[in-house]
Protein backbone atom coordinates (compact mmCIF):
# COMPACT_ATOMS: atom_id res chain seq x y z
CA UNK A 1 0.00 0.00 0.00
CA UNK A 2 1.38 3.40 -0.95
CA UNK A 3 2.50 5.43 2.51
CA UNK A 4 -0.16 8.26 3.12
CA UNK A 5 0.46 11.72 5.81
CA UNK A 6 -1.75 10.96 9.30
CA UNK A 7 -4.29 13.14 8.18
CA UNK A 8 -8.26 12.82 7.71
CA UNK A 9 -9.20 13.02 3.71
CA UNK A 10 -12.82 14.27 3.34
CA UNK A 11 -14.69 11.36 1.24
CA UNK A 12 -18.22 10.68 0.10
CA UNK A 13 -19.68 7.48 1.16
CA UNK A 14 -22.11 5.79 -1.04
CA UNK A 15 -24.86 3.69 -0.05
CA UNK A 16 -28.33 2.06 -1.58
CA UNK A 17 -29.76 5.04 -0.68
CA UNK A 18 -27.49 8.55 -0.26
CA UNK A 19 -24.19 9.80 -0.25
CA UNK A 20 -22.95 10.68 2.86
CA UNK A 21 -19.89 13.08 3.73
CA UNK A 22 -16.63 11.02 6.19
CA UNK A 23 -13.14 11.79 6.50
CA UNK A 24 -10.90 8.85 6.39
CA UNK A 25 -7.25 8.50 7.38
CA UNK A 26 -4.98 5.91 6.52
CA UNK A 27 -1.44 5.59 8.04
CA UNK A 28 1.05 4.25 6.27
CA UNK A 29 1.36 0.45 6.02
CA UNK A 30 -1.72 -0.01 7.56
CA UNK A 31 -3.27 -2.94 9.18
CA UNK A 32 -6.87 -2.49 9.09
CA UNK A 33 -9.75 0.11 9.10
CA UNK A 34 -12.03 0.89 11.34
CA UNK A 35 -15.86 2.40 10.63
CA UNK A 36 -16.99 3.97 13.41
CA UNK A 37 -20.75 3.94 14.18
CA UNK A 38 -22.01 7.40 15.78
CA UNK A 39 -24.74 7.65 18.51
CA UNK A 40 -27.93 9.27 18.11
CA UNK A 41 -27.66 13.09 18.29
CA UNK A 42 -23.65 13.22 17.05
CA UNK A 43 -22.42 12.77 13.79
CA UNK A 44 -18.65 12.08 11.99
CA UNK A 45 -17.22 15.37 14.51
CA UNK A 46 -17.65 13.71 17.38
CA UNK A 47 -14.70 14.71 19.39
CA UNK A 48 -15.00 11.22 21.65
CA UNK A 49 -14.81 9.41 18.59
CA UNK A 50 -12.39 11.09 16.71
CA UNK A 51 -10.01 10.97 20.29
CA UNK A 52 -10.48 7.35 19.79
CA UNK A 53 -9.47 7.30 16.36
CA UNK A 54 -6.54 9.29 16.60
CA UNK A 55 -5.00 6.48 19.02
CA UNK A 56 -6.00 3.38 16.44
CA UNK A 57 -3.80 5.93 13.57
CA UNK A 58 -1.04 6.20 15.98
CA UNK A 59 -1.56 2.50 16.32
CA UNK A 60 -1.19 2.12 12.49
CA UNK A 61 -5.43 1.00 12.07
CA UNK A 62 -6.84 3.21 9.17
CA UNK A 63 -10.09 4.93 10.41
CA UNK A 64 -13.33 6.05 8.80
CA UNK A 65 -15.89 8.81 10.78
CA UNK A 66 -18.92 9.49 8.74
CA UNK A 67 -22.44 10.38 9.16
CA UNK A 68 -24.73 7.97 9.26
CA UNK A 69 -27.81 9.85 7.71
CA UNK A 70 -28.36 12.93 5.72
CA UNK A 71 -29.23 16.51 7.62
CA UNK A 72 -32.87 15.93 6.19
CA UNK A 73 -33.38 12.52 7.48
CA UNK A 74 -31.61 13.74 10.86
CA UNK A 75 -34.68 15.83 11.31
CA UNK A 76 -37.20 12.92 11.44
CA UNK A 77 -36.57 11.79 15.09
CA UNK A 78 -37.22 8.18 14.39
CA UNK A 79 -34.70 7.51 11.69
CA UNK A 80 -32.03 8.55 14.82
CA UNK A 81 -33.02 5.22 15.99
CA UNK A 82 -33.91 3.03 13.63
CA UNK A 83 -31.03 0.44 13.84
CA UNK A 84 -32.14 -1.34 10.71
CA UNK A 85 -31.35 1.93 8.76
CA UNK A 86 -28.60 2.79 10.78
CA UNK A 87 -27.14 -1.06 10.22
CA UNK A 88 -27.88 -0.89 6.77
CA UNK A 89 -25.90 2.48 5.94
CA UNK A 90 -22.74 1.13 7.91
CA UNK A 91 -23.11 -2.32 6.03
CA UNK A 92 -23.11 -0.37 2.45
CA UNK A 93 -20.46 2.16 3.63
CA UNK A 94 -18.39 -1.20 4.48
CA UNK A 95 -18.53 -2.65 0.60
CA UNK A 96 -17.76 1.02 -0.31
CA UNK A 97 -14.47 0.93 1.46
CA UNK A 98 -13.39 -2.58 0.78
CA UNK A 99 -13.67 -1.67 -2.54
CA UNK A 100 -11.45 1.75 -2.01
CA UNK A 101 -7.80 1.88 -3.57
CA UNK A 102 -6.58 2.64 0.10
CA UNK A 103 -8.44 0.15 2.14
CA UNK A 104 -8.95 -2.82 -0.32
CA UNK A 105 -6.87 -5.05 1.23
CA UNK A 106 -7.07 -4.44 4.69
CA UNK A 107 -9.63 -6.23 7.29
CA UNK A 108 -12.21 -4.52 8.90
CA UNK A 109 -13.74 -3.38 12.16
CA UNK A 110 -16.30 -1.39 13.64
CA UNK A 111 -16.25 0.81 16.22
CA UNK A 112 -19.66 1.86 17.71
CA UNK A 113 -20.56 4.59 20.38
CA UNK A 114 -24.40 4.90 22.33
CA UNK A 115 -27.17 3.64 19.28
CA UNK A 116 -24.59 3.05 16.71
CA UNK A 117 -22.78 0.21 18.92
CA UNK A 118 -26.65 -1.02 17.77
CA UNK A 119 -25.86 -0.33 14.15
CA UNK A 120 -22.07 -2.13 14.69
CA UNK A 121 -24.05 -4.98 15.68
CA UNK A 122 -26.34 -5.27 13.30
CA UNK A 123 -24.30 -4.79 9.95
CA UNK A 124 -21.80 -7.49 11.86
CA UNK A 125 -24.90 -10.10 11.60
CA UNK A 126 -25.29 -9.78 7.88
CA UNK A 127 -25.26 -12.61 5.68
CA UNK A 128 -21.65 -12.14 3.80
CA UNK A 129 -20.17 -9.79 6.53
CA UNK A 130 -16.00 -9.81 6.89
CA UNK A 131 -15.86 -7.88 9.89
CA UNK A 132 -12.87 -9.02 11.96
CA UNK A 133 -13.65 -7.09 15.42
CA UNK A 134 -16.26 -5.12 17.02
CA UNK A 135 -15.92 -2.47 19.57
CA UNK A 136 -18.88 -0.81 21.38
CA UNK A 137 -18.04 1.80 23.36
CA UNK A 138 -21.48 2.94 26.14
CA UNK A 139 -23.17 1.83 23.81
CA UNK A 140 -26.80 0.08 23.40
CA UNK A 141 -25.81 -3.23 21.49
CA UNK A 142 -29.44 -4.48 23.32
CA UNK A 143 -31.19 -2.46 20.72
CA UNK A 144 -29.75 -5.11 17.95
CA UNK A 145 -32.16 -7.81 19.54
CA UNK A 146 -31.91 -11.30 17.55
CA UNK A 147 -28.86 -10.46 15.52
CA UNK A 148 -26.71 -9.88 18.75
CA UNK A 149 -26.77 -13.92 18.47
CA UNK A 150 -25.54 -13.84 14.49
CA UNK A 151 -22.56 -11.98 14.93
CA UNK A 152 -19.27 -14.00 14.42
CA UNK A 153 -16.63 -11.16 14.94
CA UNK A 154 -15.10 -10.82 18.26
CA UNK A 155 -16.98 -8.66 20.24
CA UNK A 156 -15.67 -5.80 23.13
CA UNK A 157 -18.30 -3.97 25.38
CA UNK A 158 -16.91 -1.20 27.52
CA UNK A 159 -19.37 0.78 29.85
CA UNK A 160 -18.58 3.38 32.08
CA UNK A 161 -18.66 1.82 36.21
CA UNK A 162 -21.06 4.56 36.63
CA UNK A 163 -23.65 4.31 34.40
CA UNK A 164 -25.55 1.43 36.04
CA UNK A 165 -28.31 1.22 33.02
CA UNK A 166 -26.20 0.95 30.41
CA UNK A 167 -24.04 -1.46 32.46
CA UNK A 168 -27.15 -4.17 32.64
CA UNK A 169 -27.76 -3.37 28.98
CA UNK A 170 -24.91 -4.65 27.99
CA UNK A 171 -24.70 -7.61 30.28
CA UNK A 172 -27.94 -8.79 28.47
CA UNK A 173 -26.25 -8.40 25.72
CA UNK A 174 -23.20 -9.82 26.04
CA UNK A 175 -25.56 -13.17 27.47
CA UNK A 176 -27.12 -12.92 24.04
CA UNK A 177 -23.47 -13.01 22.09
CA UNK A 178 -22.65 -16.52 20.60
CA UNK A 179 -18.99 -15.02 19.81
CA UNK A 180 -16.02 -14.47 21.33
CA UNK A 181 -16.65 -11.20 23.65
CA UNK A 182 -15.33 -9.80 26.42
CA UNK A 183 -17.76 -6.78 28.89
CA UNK A 184 -15.05 -4.40 30.14
CA UNK A 185 -16.53 -1.54 33.10
CA UNK A 186 -14.14 1.33 33.18
CA UNK A 187 -13.98 2.47 37.04
CA UNK A 188 -15.71 5.67 37.73
CA UNK A 189 -16.73 6.75 34.32
CA UNK A 190 -20.22 7.52 33.39
CA UNK A 191 -21.97 7.11 30.20
CA UNK A 192 -19.57 9.44 27.94
CA UNK A 193 -16.74 9.12 29.17
CA UNK A 194 -15.97 12.89 30.35
CA UNK A 195 -13.23 11.78 33.78
CA UNK A 196 -9.49 12.58 33.31
CA UNK A 197 -8.41 9.41 32.00
CA UNK A 198 -11.52 7.81 31.25
CA UNK A 199 -11.90 8.34 27.64
CA UNK A 200 -7.91 7.40 26.90
CA UNK A 201 -8.85 3.77 28.80
CA UNK A 202 -11.59 3.38 26.57
CA UNK A 203 -8.84 4.17 23.44
CA UNK A 204 -6.31 1.87 24.69
CA UNK A 205 -9.32 -1.09 25.37
CA UNK A 206 -10.13 -0.46 21.81
CA UNK A 207 -6.64 -0.25 20.33
CA UNK A 208 -5.43 -3.58 21.92
CA UNK A 209 -8.85 -5.24 20.84
CA UNK A 210 -8.37 -4.29 17.09
CA UNK A 211 -4.51 -4.66 16.91
CA UNK A 212 -5.18 -8.32 18.27
CA UNK A 213 -7.81 -9.10 16.02
CA UNK A 214 -7.50 -7.36 12.84
CA UNK A 215 -3.43 -8.45 12.91
CA UNK A 216 -4.88 -12.41 13.61
CA UNK A 217 -7.84 -11.40 10.59
CA UNK A 218 -4.60 -10.57 8.06
CA UNK A 219 -2.88 -13.72 8.70
CA UNK A 220 -0.48 -11.84 11.38
CA UNK A 221 -0.22 -15.19 13.88
CA UNK A 222 -2.08 -16.56 16.62
CA UNK A 223 -3.42 -13.34 19.04
CA UNK A 224 -3.63 -13.13 23.00
CA UNK A 225 -6.34 -15.59 24.34
CA UNK A 226 -9.62 -13.21 25.45
CA UNK A 227 -12.10 -14.54 27.60
CA UNK A 228 -15.89 -14.10 27.59
CA UNK A 229 -16.50 -13.38 31.12
CA UNK A 230 -17.04 -9.59 32.41
CA UNK A 231 -14.44 -7.72 34.28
Amino acid sequence: MTTVPISPEPVEVRTSTATLPGDVTVPGDARGLVLFAHGSGSSRHSPRNRSVAEVLNGAGIATLLFDLLTPEEEAGRANVFDVELLGSRLFDATHWAADQPLSRELPLGYFGASTGAAAAIWAAAESGSSIAAVVSRGGRPDLAGDRLSEVRAPVLLIVGGRDDDVIELNQRAANQLRTEHQLVIVRDATHVFPEPGALEAVADLARAWFTDHLVQARGGGPTTSRGTSPS
